[in-house]
């Protein structure tokens, strides 16, 4: 079976080190080699590669340079405050948060105890970190993000040394292609467990393939189970992976569970730790989504979604990746295989989101950079186009990624979505005037979380499906208007407000805007105990 660590005829295989950690500390060092040893390819030498790579002693080595060009843009992801989805807030800063003794927006599956501890304990360090530097929940918010886009710089590293089994230009286009695709960029600072999964198994790839050691399988295990609980619905494409890495070498497989075991054995003590039986979780998400469907819930597609999806996104230019795939399938048949059935096993699920097939868009940059690196090797066999390759390959991965960043809508949606609710939040956090705030008609998923909206100021929901608000809802704000003299509404339920609240800011949140509307004095939290929004949740099986 064909794998990565097959040369290209003609072509020395480069020499790499033996162990992953070693690969990012010697990424980092001023100097041309990788452990002394790696050398160029002929072809490379040949044709003037090095005036590229720079690999003369005294240089910086190029992993150093793309690995800079990854973390400054990941880097200004993270300072955007925009939030794709309601999880990143609400199933795993709001539990760490309230992990560290405050206040936070309990939703139901944290009450039906559907969710890990995992997550939330990983980012309970960065949280209260965050806290202590920027109090007023913008710390507590951003120190996470930043720590999420530095972790996803390991996908950058492992694709380096996927293409450094092939040969030097591989490595680089591979890296550069991983730094600099918009898709990558996009999610990598959001607290989710799907970026953060492959963020683990991209290096685990790496480290259970290619005739690797016994510490390399066991640590693979171990990164491979660390996934699994981030998103168990990983497991089919991190099966394939286990089984293709030791599909000639069965023996393998016992380094790699045992690993895995020492991971999943952690994971375990996390869950007693917070009084949770281990992995019940688990057993309750699949009982929740798959028998209860209530992922149904958050919408249906049909199998083909993805697919149309990436036709969307990708528009025409797809042709372009499509083509650097089926060349660069050669190299890495295996990368190629787990996307694919990753992507398969999610088209099979009813609710789907863009989120949710992250690994396969990142195998497949990695796979269609690594067939672009083809393309250089091509082009310098050409008279007057040998200095030219590899800037023309490079360039175009960025002139792509560039374009189509915002040229659907649905990427300008991801790029501004949550701005204006961060925005807003920010306003009412930072009023000394606040002493209780009433969500009127607008949807707590929406919102930037509990501590960067009021703090420890009350907060009240006031909708229309709590069953004590049904169709009395206008009235219902009168009788409590005296618990808080703010209120984030809708600028069309204007006319539902007392005559004493006069409208402030506004800003889009969701598809439409909202508004803060203020009155002076002060509040008796008594006159909406029933409406704090904890319990209107519980209620509404929110």
């Amino acid at each position: 079976m064909l794998w990565l660590g097959c040369a290209r005829a003609g072509e020395p295989p480069v020499t790499h080190l033996k162990g992953f950690a070693r690969y990012l500390v010697v990424s980092m060092l001023l100097h041309g080699t990788i452990g002394g040893t790696m050398t160029s390819t002929g072809a490379d030498v040949a044709r003037g590669s090095t005036a590229v790579a720079g690999t003369s002693a005294g240089r910086r080595h190029p992993l150093f340079a793309l690995l800079l060009l990854a973390l400054g843009l990941r880097l200004a992801a993270a300072l955007w405050p925009n939030v794709m989805y309601p999880d990143e807030i609400f199933q795993y800063l709001e539990p760490a948060w309230r992990m560290l003794g405050h206040d936070g927006i309990l939703t139901w599956e944290w009450r039906e105890g559907i969710r890990g501890w995992f997550l939330p304990t990983l980012l309970a360090g960065p949280v209260a970190v965050g806290g202590l530097i920027a109090p007023g929940g913008e710390g507590a918010f951003l120190v996470p993000r930043l720590v999420a886009a530095s972790a996803s710089l390991s996908i950058v590293v492992s694709a380096w040394f996927f293409g450094a089994r092939i040969s030097r230009t591989h490595a680089i286009v591979a890296a550069f292609a991983a730094a600099v695709w918009f898709e990558l960029i996009l999610l990598a600072p959001h607290t989710l467990g799907e970026p953060l999964a492959t963020a683990l198994i991209v290096p685990a790839a790496l480290l259970v393939t290619d005739r690797p050691s016994q510490r390399h399988l066991a640590i693979g295990g171990a990164l491979l189970a660390f996934a699994f609980v981030c998103r168990f619905q990983y497991a089919p494409a991190i099966a394939v992976l286990a089984l293709g890495a030791c599909w000639m070498r069965w023996r393998n497989l016992i380094p790699l569970i045992a690993g895995g075991l020492a991971a999943l054995v952690l994971t375990a003590m996390i869950d007693l730790a917070h009084g949770a039986v281990p992995f019940a979780w688990l057993i309750g998400n699949i009982k929740e989504n798959l028998l209860h469907d209530r992922a149904t819930e958050f919408g249906v597609t049909p199998p083909s979604a993805y697919l149309v999806n990436f036709l969307i996104v990708w528009s025409a230019a797809i042709v372009l990746p499509l083509a650097a795939i089926w060349r660069g399938s050669r190299h890495a048949p295996l990368l190629l295989a787990v996307a694919l059935v990753n992507l398969v096993f999610h088209s099979l699920i009813a609710h789907k989101e863009y989120r949710f097939v992250f690994l396969s868009v990142a195998l497949f940059i990695i796979v269609a950079a690594l067939g672009s690196a083809d393309w250089v090797q091509w082009l310098r066999a050409k008279p007057g186009w040998r200095r030219w390759a590899l800037p023309i390959v490079t360039g175009g991965w960025a002139l792509l990624s560039v374009t189509l960043a915002g040229a659907s809508e649905g990427m300008r949606d991801y790029w501004t979505r949550g701005v204006g609710a961060a925005r807003l939040a920010a306003e009412l956090r930072s009023d000394p005037q606040m002493c209780g705030l009433a969500l009127y008609n607008v949807r707590f998923q929406l919102l930037p979380g509990r501590e960067r909206l009021v703090g420890t100021v009350p907060l009240y929901a006031l909708e229309p499906a709590d069953p004590l608000a049904e169709l009395i809802l206008p009235l219902l704000l009168q009788a409590t208007m005296p618990a808080f003299n703010r209120i984030l509404a809708r600028p069309a339920a204007a006319g539902d407000l007392p005559a004493d609240f006069s409208r402030q800011s506004c800003a889009r949140v969701g598809i439409a805007d909202a508004c803060i509307y203020a009155r002076s004095g002060t509040c008796d939290a008594s006159a909406a105990a029933a409406f704090v929004i904890n319990d209107v949740l519980v209620r509404m099986g929110h």
